[in-house]
């Protein structure tokens, strides 16, 4: 996929979720992995010629795991000439040393989500963006089908009014086979993750359940997809139509 394609997904979603407004000071979550590399690529570059004007801070949450290098991904920021601030916890050795947490991906997301949330208003940001693709949507659709019972996943956009913090996902429309290309194609300096967890999650049991629906019956994940956009779930029906100035205007 070609950087483009890939402004052309994401303002798509911008737009019609409405994700930015002038001003706004965007605090981009960045693990290292090639989403959320891509997502920052794309903010920045997007950034060059969206009507309305923001900026950009680049922040990892380092867990504390060992022998994990974070240069890669300051020298990819200072590329992009986007700050970067790198946060230094303990949640890897709290989670599975010293609580040995059996299911440790809820505990570990709200120690992570609390560490941005707290940078980011020391940052004087008013947003934050995370890296969720349609993937992901679908993905957090099926587990909370098979595990709660319910039809849901997660918002587009999302204001916490106890930090007076809005997230948004600016990647909800993009395929994470399209992030894989971008990344192959401008060698995103993406690294693995180094949780010990990684592929043994509820989460990689929906993402290969996904796939395996999606290859005995090709179009799965889409027709799952339009399934949310048409659901009436709360922040997903609240699209605009999207309108861009024509060549003659």
């Amino acid at each position: 996929m070609k950087l483009q394609q890939m402004l052309s997904i994401v303002r798509k979603a911008v737009d019609e979720f409405q994700m930015i407004q002038p001003g706004d000071k965007i605090a981009v979550g960045v693990s290292g992995g090639k989403d959320s590399l891509a997502m920052l690529m794309a903010l920045r570059e997007l950034q060059r010629f969206y009507p309305n004007s923001y900026s950009l801070e680049a922040v990892t949450v380092d867990l504390g795991f060992p022998n994990v290098d974070f240069l890669m991904i300051e020298e990819f920021c200072e590329k992009l000439q986007v700050p970067f601030t790198k946060v230094d916890t303990e949640i890897g050795e709290i989670i599975f040393d010293s609580r040995k947490e059996k299911n440790p991906c809820s505990l570990c997301a709200k120690m992570r989500k609390g560490a941005l949330n707290q940078t980011a208003k020391e940052l004087n940001c008013n947003k934050i963006a995370y890296a969720h693709h349609k993937d992901d949507v679908v993905e957090t659709m099926l587990l909370s089908l098979i595990f709660e019972g319910r039809f849901h996943t997660f918002s587009p956009v999302t204001y916490w009014d106890r930090t007076d913090l809005t997230l948004i996902r600016p990647m909800v429309f993009m395929d994470e086979a399209d992030i894989i290309g971008f990344q192959n194609k401008y060698q995103l300096p993406a690294a693995k993750s180094p949780c010990p967890a990684d592929g043994h999650t509820k989460r990689q049991y929906a993402k290969e359940l996904l796939k395996g629906l999606n290859r005995d019956y090709t179009g799965t994940k889409q027709r799952m997809f339009t399934a949310v956009l048409n659901g009436n779930l709360k922040g997903w029906n609240v699209r605009q139509e999207s309108r861009r100035p024509s060549a003659s205007e």
